[in-house]
């Protein structure tokens, strides 16, 4: 075989190799400095877009704030306070003016022992012989000593004054006022009361004060309570029942026996019966236990009680069918009082009727009422600003009614709030109208008490006064202040157009306008500032801080107008040009216009369930008329999907009190309980099953899944899932003592655990999700050499890439995944279905948009914020403040801690609206390929969409709100509408720049280092 030799290389051979290899380095030099360019780029623009949506946020805080600060009832607190040495009348046989023998009149008892059971709901007082539940028959002391010993007992319905909160009702059962969401005064600080209360004339007074169990009560009397003897315990944690109470009965039941010398009043707060309520239900033995307790603590009580104490047991408040309070339900307002003294000094001869009321309606008195009833009977000064009335039972006496008695202690109390509206008046500057009715009435009774008319109808005389009064103050507090409300509007509604016109009018590739229009904002806005302070020290109604901000706000918008108008060609008017966005249009239009209606209000679950069978509805017909086969299968599959996962979907429901009969509550494993049927523990087993399995599904069909897909999919997310679904199990099982553990060790693991899964999703999750390489396969297929004898085979120059058409999508998905997970954890198991439902929903969503070509319509984003809105109420929530779950800050933490207690209620509460939120980007990047230019902007623009629907809906209930501030509904329908749409709007608003935008950053320079920026 001959060989021939290599010929070595001539010297112009050479120099051409040199030349390539030079020119080639100067290529991918160049490309290199070019992607390094346009990345830089890209980050400083993303990061002006961010600045700009950072902006709309602080427009709509400042919106809300506005109209908050006018539409949330407020009352000028009076620093006033009453003493021992002034009454505010004089009356035959009054005390000496001393505290030893009494103030104003002369005193009853020496000490008290005030016991609050905390939802203390008065038919749970109340024997029941048939058809009885777990909350009947179980606290049977205190309607056994009213019926047995009248002279020494009494049980009343105690109706509290809405918003039925603890520490709202704690105000009105110290300071005899009515509650408003603000309190403003001169030396209003944080939540301590500072106006004249009774604990405080107590310790003016010199009297020792003990207080026990719920810590509330020292944020409200800081310094006021005997350090020595007083044993506060935390008052969130709802999943502990017993903590506090067995706190409380450890040291109340010594301080008793071991005689007075140590205190003066005592003060019991016990907060298990409450827990109870919120973790089962008012109709659960769990219930029934606490109430039992507290029948044996009370009969203890009673037991080691002297003749110079007086014994109060009362309701702060009820719970309503689920066990929560916050509203204004009857359930919630109807609570419990129950006075007992030994000495015998009580009575029923002002009517006669010595058996307890059978219901709440029967005979109720104020929780107002309790501060004159207490403050005469230990010979306090009636409190200043108190608008109670003596409770007649306590002073008609035993016997035969001591009428005499009953005038003297409501002319006392008639005259303080006649002294104190004379003062408030003076003070807010009221004209002499609005008390003219209330002058009269007192003018009669005092010409009636000098005529000596009888007892009887002087009593009634100042009896008529103190309602007048009454019911002028409730209509005085319930002023708003509608200049401040209209700002508001006004600012949400500025911010909404901005929104409009950024998000549908501009061009995808606006993002590069975004710096202009920050630089004439920021100038505009400082102008603004300038005008507002001036104009802040010119008129001082608004305020000089309100003033600034208004002109700060006005200007940036008048900057953001300026801007549009000089860039404004080439950017058409922001109207919809094609089906699918006018019934994006259509559907957020009428659902804002329902809001004026409280029987839309009370059932939007149900209309949002027609919206998103209307648009599936809409995809069918469109999938019928694709051209291409695929594309027909495909659009009918998903549509299918859809539509049929929306009706799986609300068989999950929580009924508000409004919809029912017609309603039937599925979520928990009863409408009168708080904990999930044992069934419903299957459910998140199934979800930790399935939905990893749908979502590999979707991956494949773009073949997608490789990768990071394998490994966080396919392991990860199945097991964090599954770590959930045994989270829930150990929670059955603490609640209903299946297992023989130590509750400590079972409540450790179950933190622990949850802990853990929380750290795999969100920490361990976004850390994967930024250095995560696309979800792509790539193949080099191999070829013969054309020589068939030799078989010698060589790889092809050409590579497939596998997933390249779904590369941003698929990739981006997986941090909607870290989600996910993370917000299963949060929810109760019927809770965990229905966010795996959402979770293929959305995917389904995206095929369709895709199918249809509508990644530039906004009837993505908008679908997407009326799954959120839909599934919002699948996980057992309402437009409501009972139907907040506060114990989800306790699934990951031990105790309260902040500000990672709120953190874990807001994924509880928001945690659909969260996950819809972070998959808006989804809607410009599914089956997107690499390369893609304008991208920043495509998603800018969906995620401006999602915000406006938001925006819009919150604009819509913030006005019916204010249009409707005197409708019978307002606090119990609209209001809590309001409030839900308001903070739905700041925390959607927080994860969509942070979150989804910030998440999107990751994912673009992620895809683009592999394959090049365009």
């Amino acid at each position: 075989m001959e060989f021939t030799p290599l010929a070595r290389p001539t010297s112009t051979e050479k120099t051409q190799h040199q030349n390539a290899a030079i020119k080639q380095s100067s290529t991918d030099e160049t490309l290199e400095k070019n992607n390094r360019r346009k990345e830089i780029q890209f980050k400083a623009i993303h990061g002006l877009v961010i600045a700009f949506f950072l902006w709309i946020f602080a427009l709509q805080a400042l919106g809300v704030l506005f109209f908050t600060k006018g539409f949330l009832l407020t009352r000028l607190v009076l620093d006033h306070k009453s003493e021992c040495a002034l009454p505010p009348i004089d009356l035959p046989n009054q005390s000496p003016r001393s505290y030893s023998d009494g103030c104003w009149y002369p005193k009853t008892f020496d000490k008290a022992v005030v016991i609050i059971i905390d939802a203390l709901r008065y038919d749970f007082t109340v024997p029941v012989h048939q058809d009885a539940h777990y909350f009947n028959n179980a606290l049977e002391v205190l309607h056994e000593t009213a019926l047995r010993e009248p002279q020494n007992a009494f049980l009343l319905p105690f109706i509290a004054d809405p918003p039925t909160t603890t520490l709202q009702r704690l105000k009105g059962l110290t300071t005899g006022t009515l509650p408003t969401f603000i309190d403003a005064g001169s030396n209003f600080a944080g939540t301590a009361i500072e106006e004249d209360n009774l604990v405080a004339q107590l310790r003016d007074a010199g009297k020792t004060i003990v207080h026990l169990g719920d810590d509330t009560w020292h944020s409200l009397f800081p310094g006021y309570f005997d350090a020595n003897l007083t044993h506060a315990y935390d008052s969130f944690n709802v999943w502990d029942l017993h903590t506090v109470d067995d706190g409380v009965t450890q040291h109340l039941l010594p301080l008793l026996n071991a005689g007075s010398d140590k205190w003066d009043v005592l003060f019991g707060h016990f907060l298990g019966l409450d827990h109870a309520g919120h973790r089962y239900g008012p109709d659960h033995s769990a219930t029934q236990e606490k109430l039992r307790q507290m029948d044996r603590v009370i009969r203890d009580i009673i037991s080691a009680l002297d003749d110079k104490t007086l014994l109060v047991v009362m309701g702060d408040h009820g719970m309503d069918t689920k066990g929560d309070h916050g509203g204004e339900s009857d359930d919630e307002v109807e609570a419990a009082l129950w006075m007992y003294s030994k000495k015998g000094v009580f009575g029923h001869g002002h009517n006669g009727l010595l058996e307890p009321p059978r219901t709440a309606k029967e005979r109720p008195v104020g929780q107002i009422d309790l501060v004159p009833t207490l403050s005469l009977l230990l010979g306090m000064p009636i409190p200043f600003n108190n608008l109670g009335s003596p409770i007649a039972e306590a002073f008609i006496g035993p016997k035969q009614p001591q009428w005499e008695k009953l005038v003297s202690v409501n002319a006392l109390s008639a005259a303080q709030i006649q002294r104190y509206q004379k003062e408030y008046s003076a003070v807010r500057g009221l004209s002499k109208d609005v008390f003219a009715v209330a002058h009269d009435l007192w003018d009669a009774a005092l010409n009636d008490r000098q005529s000596k008319v009888s007892n009887t109808d002087l009593f009634a005389a100042f009896s008529r006064y103190q309602s007048e009064n009454l019911r002028v103050c409730r209509s005085l507090w319930a002023r708003f202040d509608v200049p401040r409300m209209i700002c508001g509007i006004s600012l949400l509604a500025s911010a909404l157009v901005v929104l409009g016109f950024y998000a549908r009018a501009m061009t995808p590739f606006r993002a590069e306008d975004t710096p202009l229009f920050l630089r004439h904002i920021a100038t505009c806005a400082v102008l603004g500032l300038a005008l507002g302070s001036f104009s802040g020290l010119v008129n001082t109604s608004l305020g000089l801080l309100d003033s600034c901000l208004l002109g700060a706000s006005g200007g940036s918008i008048i900057g953001f107008a300026y801007t549009s108008f000089r860039i404004r060609h080439g950017h058409p008017l922001p109207f919809p040009r094609s089906t699918w966005g006018w019934l994006s249009v259509l559907l957020t239009i009428l659902q804002s216009i329902g809001f004026a209606s409280n029987s839309f209000t009370i059932w939007e679950d149900e209309i949002l369930l027609f919206f998103l069978g209307t648009f599936a509805s809409l995809a069918l017909i469109a999938a019928l008329r694709q051209r291409v086969t695929t594309d027909r299968t495909l659009g009918l599959l998903q549509s299918s999907i859809f539509l049929a996962l929306s009706r799986v979907a609300s068989l999950s429901r929580l009924c508000r009190e409004e919809q029912m009969p017609y309603c039937r509550s599925t979520y928990y494993s009863s409408s009168s309980a708080s904990t999930s049927a044992y069934w419903q523990l299957f459910i998140p087993y199934t979800v930790s099953l399935l939905l990893p399995s749908f979502i590999k599904g979707y991956y494949k069909s773009t073949r997608s899944y490789a990768g990071s897909a394998i490994l966080w999919i396919g392991v990860i997310l199945r097991m964090s899932l599954l770590a959930s679904a045994i989270y829930w199990t150990l929670d059955a099982a603490d609640d209903n003592d299946w297992l023989e553990i130590d509750k400590d060790t079972l409540r450790f693991v179950k933190t622990t655990l949850a802990q853990l899964i929380l750290g795999i999703a969100l920490v361990a999750g976004t850390a994967y999700y930024v250095s995560a390489t696309p979800c792509i396969n790539i193949e080099i297929p191999v070829e013969a050499n054309g020589d068939a004898n030799t078989q010698i085979e060589k790889k092809s120059k050409a590579m497939n890439v596998l997933g390249y058409g779904n590369m941003h999508g698929s990739r981006y998905f997986l941090f909607v995944t870290n989600w996910i997970a993370a917000v299963v954890l949060f929810q109760k198991p019927m809770g965990g279905g229905a966010i795996g439902i959402l979770a293929i929903q959305i995917l389904a969503l995206l095929e369709i948009v895709d199918s249809n070509d509508l990644s530039r319509s906004a009837i993505g984003p908008v679908m997407l914020g009326i799954l959120g809105n839909f599934h919002f109420f699948k996980t057992g929530h309402q437009a409501t403040l009972s139907s907040i779950q506060w114990e989800s800050a306790f699934i990951a933490l031990k105790t309260l801690r902040y500000p990672w207690s709120p953190i874990l209620v807001t994924l509880n509460t928001f945690g659909t609206q969260i996950i819809t939120t972070v998959a808006v980007p989804l809607v410009v990047l599914w089956k997107q390929p690499p390369r893609k230019t304008g991208l920043l902007g495509s998603v800018a623009m969906a995620v401006a969409t999602f915000i406006l629907y938001f925006a819009v809906i919150n604009l819509a209930t913030t006005m019916w709100a204010g249009w409707l501030r005197r409708h019978l509904m307002l606090y119990r329908i609209f209001c809590p509408r309001f409030m839900t749409g308001a903070a739905t709007l700041m925390v959607i608003d927080l994860v969509g720049i942070f979150v989804a935008i910030g998440g999107f950053r990751w994912n673009l320079t992620s895809v683009n280092q592999v394959f090049g920026w365009a």
